[in-house]
């Protein structure tokens, strides 16, 4: 496996948190009347164009620790995610400005010593954001790379993975379903072949299980002819796993897919960076426009990393 697939996860990753960073919170409608065609500057969060926000730092923050220690190591990732809380560290601009109520529950216990990093996630339904899944792409990509396969026993872990800021079943399956998806994307299979092959597995180690039953739309073979406006593009994890795959099941090409993902409104960031994390992987990151990388802040920062995570993975480089 090539160190390019790396790099275009996170650049894919990266572009489409930048893109939907000014419109976060927007609506679809309102998207409607004036739809994002390129990278915008200030907006929601004030922020110059090509900066992105939590999805894409907490995903650098399991990289970094990934490729420093050369192994999953939970303590540290939850130390790298206190630093990006309290330090600012792996962020674009220098200033963190952008997390989930969740997440911060998470690391403020993990920061007071209240629980083990794997317990400091929330159980409760309610607390069912979309706070792991837009950063668990890093522990697919590992686990594959090491191992050459995503199955009960990397899923087990990848629900540590999300356990460390989302500790309900929901949340655990929602990145277990995505994760498999991917591996079949790393396996060579096209988006349409990947779905419905990960969706398989996904029945298979998840059929059983009372939580799994939410997911019912992503198993009807319809689902990539369901409507616009059937698609919710909130923060439940739910809704961002479903929104993501139908961008990428209605889509051909990079751009199209970003900008579908970020005009759906709501959590416009966070959809299109857990869009683009596959379509990255998929097209390449030489599928993402030209103008839009040379936008995007620290685009050097994150290739390196890509690389050093690469070759931690045991990665072709």
């Amino acid at each position: 496996m090539d160190v390019k697939i790396v790099k275009g996860m996170l650049l894919g990753l990266a572009v489409g948190d930048a893109l939907g960073v000014p419109v976060e919170f927007d609506s679809r409608r309102s998207l409607k009347a004036e739809p994002v065609t390129n990278m915008r500057s200030f907006g929601t969060w004030g922020q110059a164009a090509g900066t992105w926000s939590d999805d894409t730092s907490l995903t650098i923050a399991v990289m970094e620790s990934i490729a420093r220690l050369g192994k999953i190591d939970f303590q540290d990732i939850m130390q790298n995610f206190l630093r990006w809380f309290e330090h600012d560290d792996f962020t674009a601009t220098g200033k963190r400005f952008d997390i989930g109520k969740t997440t911060r529950a998470a690391i403020v216990r993990f920061a007071r010593k209240l629980l083990p990093p794997t317990k400091c996630g929330a159980t409760t339904e309610n607390s069912n954001g979309n706070g792991s899944l837009m950063r668990i792409l890093p522990a697919t990509l590992y686990l594959f790379g090491t191992r050459g396969k995503i199955g009960g026993d990397e899923l087990e872990i990848i629900h540590e993975f999300s356990a460390l800021t989302h500790g309900h079943a929901v949340s655990k399956i929602a990145c277990g379903i995505y994760s498999l998806i991917a591996a079949q994307l790393l396996n060579g299979k096209n988006l349409s072949e990947a779905f419905t092959l990960g969706m398989n597995d996904a029945k298979n180690f998840y059929g059983a299980d009372d939580s799994f039953k939410i997911f019912s739309r992503l198993r009807d073979e319809n689902f990539a002819a369901l409507p616009e406006e059937k698609i919710s593009s909130s923060g439940y994890v739910l809704d961002a796993l479903e929104a993501a795959l139908w961008c990428l099941l209605t889509t051909d090409d990079y751009k199209t897919l970003a900008l579908k993902a970020v005009n759906l409104g709501g959590d416009t960031d966070t959809t299109a960076a857990i869009a683009g994390g596959l379509a990255g992987i998929f097209y390449g990151a030489e599928a993402i426009p030209d103008e839009w990388l040379k936008i995007l802040k620290r685009r050097d920062y994150l290739e390196k990393i890509s690389d050093d995570f690469a070759a931690a993975a045991k990665f072709e480089i």
